[in-house]
């Protein structure tokens, strides 16, 4: 991979993990579109540190809330942030138990082409309209982001269970969590920085667990191919940082504004062009 795929691939990262539109089934468009044809275990190496990257860009943007949580948390205040923080931890569980025991079915979806892609993208456009029409008939939430109710335990889990779901390449993670907490009555502003909170703890984790394996690797490879790996996911980390900072701004104002809905139009579009991608001329 050159430093310039990694560059877009970095700058794609960072727009689409912070909007409805997965930030996974983007890179692999994308990989399709640059010709980047790499081992899967290099994919999903790339993958988790730009991922890495957009979490460290949520701590930076949520970091007054962020910084609030651990001090509560870390001191067992027993307060409502440190039942906020347990919320997050129980919405964790699901993502988890993919992790551990589906990782290696999960991980076949990723590299394959975009057929899977167009078809969960297909999903999350449905999710996205199906969650804009919700909220706009419940009765005194037209256009409040601030109506519905606090996340609940039992909301928590649920929202959790979407995210684990929404491992797969095309189903947008942010969209699927935002929608299904709408769908349940959440408040949308609540719901939006929820959705970014609860995925610190599973890609931070993934990523350490990655570096080492990076750093465990055998002094078989050559100088020259790990240098280049590590400029590549410097290149990729960085810029889907920066980006990511920006668009998780604009993400938790267009949550608020009840905006997602555009975003099922264009998932829609880019489900087209995948699944037409894959049909033989």
């Amino acid at each position: 991979m050159e430093w310039l795929d990694a560059f877009i691939l970095g700058l794609v990262q960072g727009l689409a993990e912070y909007l409805p539109i997965s930030s996974s089934g983007h890179l692999e468009i994308f990989r399709e579109i640059l010709g980047i044809n790499i081992p899967k275990d290099e994919i999903l190496q790339f993958d988790i540190m730009v991922h890495a990257a957009t979490v460290c860009s949520t701590i930076v943007i949520l970091w007054p809330m962020f910084r609030r949580l651990c001090a509560s948390f870390f001191t067992f205040k027993r307060d409502a942030d440190f039942w906020y923080v347990c919320k997050i931890l129980l919405s964790c569980i699901p993502v988890g138990i993919v992790g551990v025991f589906f990782k290696e079915y999960v991980e076949s979806f990723f590299g394959d082409g975009l057929k899977v892609v167009g078809v969960c993208l297909l999903v999350t456009a449905a999710l996205l309209a199906f969650a804009h029409y919700s909220d706009r008939l419940a009765s005194g939430r037209m256009a409040k982001a601030s109506a519905g109710h606090p996340i609940t335990w039992l909301d928590a889990f649920i929202i959790g269970c979407a995210q684990a779901v929404a491992v797969l390449p095309g189903l947008s993670r942010s969209g699927t969590t935002i929608a299904t907490g709408i769908l349940l009555g959440d408040r949308r502003d609540d719901v939006a920085q929820f959705s970014f909170l609860m995925v610190i703890i599973p890609i931070l984790g993934e990523a350490l667990l990655d570096v080492k394996d990076m750093l465990g690797e055998t002094v078989a490879q050559t100088a020259q191919a790990a240098e280049v790996t590590w400029i590549t996911l410097l290149i990729g980390f960085v810029t889907a940082f920066v980006v990511g900072c920006a668009a998780c701004k604009w993400m938790l104002a267009l949550v608020k504004k009840g905006k997602l809905v555009w975003f099922s139009i264009y998932c829609v579009v880019m489900a087209i062009i995948c699944l037409l991608w894959q049909t033989p001329a």
